[in-house]
């Protein structure tokens, strides 16, 4: 889902009230002091004590203030769980939109991301092109994230949704393989466990032939379009991976709305591009498809939004964990919205995946806690 990336991937504030410890002091009698009410207005600390509540600062102002300070406490959990079910219900239209292409799908979430990038960008004077040393980062980036949504869509389409879905939570697992490679990170004999637990899963998911036969109980579709789909969604999670480890590579040093404008103007042009070369071009025929493919967008926006929020507020391993509730609301809408219910097949290929990602988040969550 885009790969579900971009995070990898990842911003004003509220107009604040009048602060009623000044309002109180302009109104304080004439034989008071005014040097607190000259003080508070000057914004000055300790400028002494409110005349009505007889503290320094005023209770009034510093409540607020404490309050700001603290976030509540499991926000971040609840902003990641938002995050999956807004992403599955994107995920859930896309498989209902069967009338148009996975790619065409991906140039209309482009152009909606766009016109909600732009003003963020001119809003936070970022500029378009971005650091001279970090360009070339920025095209993969977009690249390669681009290339992941296309993938993950098309296998939406031509598999079921829990099967894609797990599929995705290979990811991490690839992610740590490449920034072994590529960044020099450590990879301990825990990650290559979790990478065999992890393609354990994916093959009981595929279920290639020469290793269960003919036996395709449980797919809604033929296995050649099976297979399609699984090798789509294992692509989805190749690129997603190396799109995570570009982002790692690049850290703080790009603003976050910077690197989503390279992911849907290059998506945008891959797409077209790609259009054209299949010849898939056309405008739904259905109104509910249309709809479909604006809340497509918005859904995925949204998605990205709070798992970025979640990211800020809450340590990654908690909102790894709460991130496997993907496959959840997978299992949940294959089942209510297309009468399918996936086979044990699928179970336990979810179980190992899941509990491969699980077990991963886990590992270096206490590393980083040490």
């Amino acid at each position: 889902m885009g790969p579900q990336e971009s995070a990898q991937e990842r911003a004003g504030g509220p107009a604040e009230l009048p602060e009623s410890g000044l309002q109180l002091t302009d109104h304080a009698p004439s034989n008071a002091s005014e040097e607190p009410a000259d003080a508070e207005a000057a914004g000055a600390p300790g400028g002494g004590r409110c005349w009505l509540c007889r503290s320094s600062p005023c209770c009034s102002r510093a409540e607020p203030e404490a309050k700001k300070k603290a976030p509540c406490p499991g926000l971040g959990l609840f902003y990641t769980l938002l995050s999956a079910f807004l992403f599955s219900v994107a995920s859930l239209f896309v498989k209902k939109v069967q009338d148009v292409h996975a790619v065409e799908i991906s140039a209309f979430r482009c152009v909606l991301q766009m016109l909600v990038i732009i003003p963020c960008l001119i809003y936070r004077k970022t500029g378009f092109i971005g650091p001279k040393g970090q360009r070339i980062f920025l095209i993969l980036r977009g690249v390669l994230g681009s290339t992941a949504m296309i993938l993950i869509y098309y296998a939406f389409q031509t598999t079921s949704l829990a099967d894609a879905t797990v599929i995705t939570f290979s990811c991490p697992v690839f992610t740590s393989l490449f920034a072994w490679i590529f960044l020099k990170e450590k990879y301990s004999l825990w990650d290559a466990f979790f990478t065999l637990f992890t393609i354990t899963g994916v093959i009981l998911i595929v279920r290639p032939p020469f290793l269960f036969g003919s036996d395709t109980s449980g797919m809604e579709e033929s296995y050649s379009v099976h297979l399609k789909g699984m090798i789509a969604a294992i692509g989805h999670a190749v690129f997603a991976a190396l799109t995570l480890v570009i982002l790692r590579k690049m850290g703080k040093s790009v603003d976050y709305f910077l690197s989503i404008w390279y992911y849907v103007v290059l998506g945008l042009t891959e797409s077209i591009i790609v259009l054209f070369v299949i010849g898939e071009w056309s405008l739904p025929y259905c109104g509910l498809d249309r709809l479909f493919l604006i809340l497509i967008g918005f859904f995925g926006l949204g998605g990205q939004v709070f798992i970025t929020k979640a990211l800020q507020i809450e340590n990654a391993g908690p909102v790894s964990l709460m991130k496997t509730m993907d496959v959840v609301f997978a299992f949940i809408f294959q089942i209510i919205f297309f009468n399918d219910i996936p086979s044990w097949w699928t179970v336990g290929g979810a179980f190992c995946v899941v509990a491969s990602s699980a077990g991963a988040a886990i590992r270096r969550w206490f590393q980083s806690s040490k």
